[in-house]
């Protein structure tokens, strides 16, 4: 239910204290590919699965 870029950031934040990854989740199109723009350009890998209007973004290395 967050607005980006708030999506973005939280997951900012999060990866730099995660060494082994996280699920983000998210209700709207565009804070997914956000997201997972952010994280692949960083080098993440970013799998993305979807079920009843929530994504569920898995982000690791």
């Amino acid at each position: 239910g967050r607005s980006c870029p708030e999506p973005v950031l939280l997951t900012k934040k999060a990866l730099a204290q995660s060494f082994q990854g996280l699920q983000v989740l998210v209700d709207n199109t565009t804070a997914k590919n956000n997201v997972a723009r952010f994280a692949e350009n960083r080098g993440y890998k970013v799998a993305v699965a979807e079920a009843g209007g929530t994504f569920t973004l898995t982000v690791g290395k």
